[in-house]
């Protein structure tokens, strides 16, 4: 894997670094050079080096964060790697005048970067490339249908934005099964939470809920739950955001999430399992 930030991509610079501590000081200093970078010209000289300078400062988190996803088959270089390219990302998207900071944000896109990672290469052999582009580009698609329609997509809208049939989609959709059983309930050996477990950190869709998507349009079944379990549904299965990201955005417990989460794939399950009704015959109907 390859950089242009070569310097950062350095085995001896990032494997080697060590943990930040609890404090998160030497990342506030940051932030008025982050500040300073967003009004300084593409052109300016002193751009570039600003812009080294500032991410060679979150380092530590980038290979924090790489680390706890250690234990699924990958090299940690690799994992450290992919963060920092998440971490240029978000030096290089990054709005102060939007948010809470730099961290709030940069953590979130370095971690997607990892998940990406993940969901692009842990596919099993026998998988078809056909299917997993397809699968690719609905998780693409679910993605900028989530930010249009306001709430989860069905099989068929997405079907009718990418234009294929919808048992095309159903098929792609299914393919989330091939993925490397990789053990999800290894510790994730995340300094911030503690007891968490990979799982809870990579944007695998929980097989139950594929089954669930493999069986209809979700949308009836969904319109039954709560407002809160509908919408705890879509920040982890297509935000793909995590049980303690989901408590901070909803002020939760994650152990809370966690049961609700639990709760609602039982509750759907239990929907679409019923049988629908039989059509009123014309003899009844009279």
């Amino acid at each position: 894997m390859t950089s242009s930030h070569t310097a950062v991509l350095s085995p001896g610079r990032t494997t080697e670094t060590p943990r930040p501590a609890g404090s998160h000081g030497e990342f506030d200093a940051m932030e008025p050079l982050l500040v300073k970078l967003t009004t300084m010209h593409a052109a300016d000289p002193g751009r570039a080096r600003l812009r080294e300078r500032i991410i060679d400062a979150h380092l530590p988190l980038a290979t924090r964060l790489a680390r706890g996803y250690q234990h699924r088959g990958e090299p940690t270089a690799d994992l450290i790697q992919v963060a920092i390219i998440g971490l240029i990302k978000a030096v290089d998207r990054y709005e102060p005048a939007v948010g809470r900071g730099f961290l709030p944000y940069a953590i979130p896109t370095i971690r997607g970067e990892l998940r990406r990672h993940f969901r692009d290469s842990t596919w099993a052999l026998r998988v078809p490339r056909r299917l997993k582009e397809l699968h690719l580009a609905l998780q693409r698609a679910g993605d900028e249908l989530l930010d249009e329609l306001g709430r989860a997509p069905r099989p068929s809208e997405l079907a009718r934005h990418l234009g294929i049939p919808v048992t095309q989609v159903h098929e792609g959709l299914t393919a989330a099964a091939a993925y490397h059983p990789s053990s999800l309930n290894r510790p994730a050996g995340s300094p911030d939470d503690p007891g968490s477990e990979v799982g809870d950190f990579v944007g695998d869709v929980d097989g139950g809920f594929d089954n669930v998507l493999n069986i209809a349009d979700l949308e009836p079944a969904l319109a039954q739950l709560p407002e809160r379990e509908r919408r705890i549904l879509v920040l982890r299965f297509y935000r793909e955001m995590t049980q303690s990201e989901i408590a901070r955005v909803v002020g939760l417990s994650q152990m809370h999430v966690s049961r609700l989460l639990a709760q609602s794939l039982r509750q759907l399950r239990e929907i679409l399992s019923q049988p629908a009704p039989l059509p009123q015959s014309r003899h009844d109907a009279a």
